[in-house]
């Protein structure tokens, strides 16, 4: 037996998953760029974050340990449960939007439907578009006296609010924008998942009587089921992530802000405005807590929900 011989008898022999020690080192420098790249922008940040939340900041820089201070602040603190339940509805309310991308979809995956690719930039175009640009186009829609919006239910005789100013339905149109924000990225996803399942399924689901409905409960939902998690898990932690619009639509000196703010722009607040870095950080160790918390609940009951195959 020649050497190249033994060498392919012995590959076929080895078992499966195990690789030859020699590619160890090639792998390890593929993946290098990337560690480095998680290790310096994301670990260590979150390292200094949790460490500076045990900090009190001075008005000219430097900082002194202050142990749980901030964290007994932060328990005492009002304002913060007023911003953790501002976050957790309005993420709520903008996880309203998935069943809204999984019809569009549907919708955008239907068979020779004409000018499908001009659909799909249509609905992709706020994705690509810069938060302030999307901020400053549905603060004029949003306008309580020359809106878009107000003078389109003027029509109808109706008097809308301030969406901006009155506090009682800020959250709602900010949740409204953030929709329409993310509804074409994620309709892209699901398009991606509609496009992979096998066309088979729903011939033999036809072929049994199954009508259209049935089709999209029975076939349609369950396989894509994968792209929903994803999608969920995506939408669920960048809502609890929320400050831009609140920041660009939103003036300081407006009077529904104190009672609308997220946990976000709190922590922009004290660590930006009130030079209070310390807590600020101390915030930002919450919201990673509830945000890691979240997806680990998400990703504990996908076992219950989720069909891979």
């Amino acid at each position: 037996m020649t050497t190249t011989e033994t060498r392919v008898a012995r590959a076929a022999t080895r078992a499966p998953g195990r690789r030859p020690r020699g590619d160890w080192p090639w792998a390890y420098l593929m993946i290098a760029p990337t560690g480095l790249g998680l290790a310096v922008f994301y670990l260590w940040p979150v390292v200094q974050t949790v460490y500076f939340s045990f900090t009190e900041w001075g008005a000219f820089g430097g900082h002194t340990w202050v142990g749980l201070a901030n964290y007994q602040t932060l328990i005492h603190d009002p304002a913060v449960g007023h911003a953790l339940r501002n976050t957790f509805v309005y993420s709520g309310l903008v996880l309203l939007g998935v069943p809204l991308s999984i019809v569009l979809a549907v919708l955008l995956n239907t068979p020779k439907l004409r000018g499908v690719s001009v659909y799909r930039t249509l609905y992709f175009l706020p994705v690509v578009t810069m938060p302030a640009a999307v901020a400053m186009l549905w603060r004029w829609i949003y306008n309580g006296d020359y809106g878009l919006l107000n003078y389109g239910l003027s029509l109808f005789g109706v008097d809308g609010p301030y969406w901006v100013s009155d506090g009682r339905v800020v959250l709602y149109a900010m949740a409204v924008v953030g929709v329409w924000t993310l509804i074409g990225y994620n309709a892209v996803i699901f398009l991606a998942g509609l496009q992979c399942i096998p066309q088979h399924y729903y011939e033999a689901a036809a072929i049994d009587g199954a009508g259209r409905v049935r089709q999209f409960f029975s076939i349609t939902l369950p396989l894509l089921s994968p792209s929903i998690f994803f999608v969920t898990v995506l939408t669920v932690i960048g809502s609890l992530q929320m400050f831009d619009l609140i920041y660009m639509m939103m003036d300081r000196n407006n009077p529904a802000l104190t009672d609308n703010r997220t946990i976000v722009y709190l922590f922009y607040e004290a660590a930006f405005v009130n030079n209070q870095r310390g807590y600020a950080a101390c915030i930002a160790v919450v919201l990673l807590a509830v945000i890691l918390s979240l997806t680990v609940v998400q990703f504990r009951l996908q076992k219950k929900w989720v069909h891979y195959e």
